[in-house]
């Protein structure tokens, strides 16, 4: 997709405008999040890496990319947005998946096409997760975010800050129960790794590390080494002990490719 075709998505939306070790660690964890102190610290860290990869620049954007074959192409302008999925299907049919504030929509060869909100859930679910790790640490202010800060740890020799992020089951969307983890650097103020718990498919979780960090027209993004436990008894928080233990084995690559950046020029109020 060209610059031009953005580019008129980002108008379209401009127009549009004006309309979050079990048992004694987990317990401590717990007393931990009760704290004003933590939650502030969370915030502040993070506010932090947001303005650090980019800050108020993913509000007004139009960003493009390729992902394992698919293009993905989000607009945001001041809270409104619109996040798809283009990709042609094995028979020659075009299919482009949209998540807007409107909602989730399937068009097949530019037809809409009527889905059970079971398919239509899965669908947009998959959309959201490749915008939401390729635009990260954007979103991590959003109101159904919870985060706490709970510890200053080392991976490599090197010092981060340790924070816990969930989510409110009202606007935190079907994967609500999801925990992430985000290691930053406290130095760069960049999250360097990553890791979650999720429960579709079965339940699991990830470790991420981060590569290939580069800035595209004043938006930093990276890609990710992919890791999953060796063993079936840990615990998401501890992923970052386990990876330096040797008890991760990497299962796959995050590569984000093609990536084009426009950006608005004006700011939000």
């Amino acid at each position: 997709m060209k610059y031009a075709y953005i580019f008129i998505l980002f108008i379209v939306l401009v127009a549009c405008k004006n309309e979050t070790k079990e048992s004694s660690v987990e317990e401590k964890i717990e007393k931990k999040e009760l704290t004003t102190e933590s939650v502030s610290k969370a915030q502040s860290v993070l506010n932090k890496v947001i303005e650090q990869a980019g800050g108020e620049k993913y509000e007004t954007s139009a960003i493009e990319f390729r992902f394992r074959g698919k293009e993905y192409v989000s607009v945001r302008n001041c809270g409104m947005y619109e996040l798809q999925r283009n990709q042609i299907s094995k028979a020659g049919d075009t299919i482009k998946d949209v998540v807007s504030n409107m909602g989730f929509e399937r068009f097949v060869n530019r037809k809409k096409q009527n889905l059970p909100d079971s398919l239509s859930n899965r669908y947009s679910n998959a959309v959201n997760s490749v915008h939401y790790f390729a635009q990260l640490p954007f979103g991590l202010n959003d109101p159904a975010v919870k985060k706490t800060y709970l510890d200053t740890v080392k991976i490599n020799q090197t010092a981060y800050h340790k924070i816990k992020v969930q989510f409110t089951e009202e606007g935190g969307g079907d994967d609500h129960d999801d925990v992430y983890m985000y290691w930053v650097n406290q130095e760069k103020n960049t999250i360097d790794y990553l890791a979650y718990s999720f429960e579709v498919n079965g339940g699991g979780m990830r470790f991420r590390k981060a590569i290939n960090p580069r800035i595209i027209n004043g938006i930093r993004f990276v890609d990710y080494e992919n890791y999953a436990p060796k063993e079936a008894n840990l615990n998401v928080i501890d992923l970052d002990e386990a990876y330096e233990n040797d008890h991760l084995k990497k299962v796959s690559e995050i590569i984000n490719e093609d990536i084009q950046v426009v950006l608005g020029k004006e700011k939000c109020n």
